[in-house]
């Protein structure tokens, strides 16, 4: 059990939630917690509260393209170069070759599903 959270409950906290508690139960003290998250001792006591608060869901997954996935795909079926998208998102073109690619393959597995 991690915290006042049962282990079948672990799906529902966020990533976040769930190594904040792992600290705690390690008896580190919030203040060292928080300086670790870059936030106030008073966030970190309100995280571990709400962790223990009933009807949490996890967030379902969304199925489709992220938005910048979407802009990406319609930039590169107008011919834009992957030098001017990485110009306009301020990343490198190798990041954006990726972005792309993994466009491509979510929209792959959508059509399979």
């Amino acid at each position: 059990m991690i915290g006042d959270v049962e282990m079948q409950d672990q799906n529902v906290l966020r990533p976040l939630e769930r190594a904040v508690l792992r600290l705690r139960d390690r008896g580190i003290a919030t203040s060292d917690i928080a300086r670790r998250f870059l936030r106030s001792p008073a966030h970190i006591e309100r995280l571990i509260a709400y962790t223990g608060l009933p009807g949490r869901q996890a967030v379902p997954h969304r199925p489709g393209l992220r938005p910048v996935e979407r802009r990406v795909l319609a930039w590169r079926a107008e011919g834009v170069s992957y030098q001017e998208l990485a110009e306009r998102f301020k990343r490198s073109p190798e990041h954006m070759r990726r972005v792309e690619g993994m466009a491509h393959l979510r929209k792959g597995r959508q059509l399979l599903a």
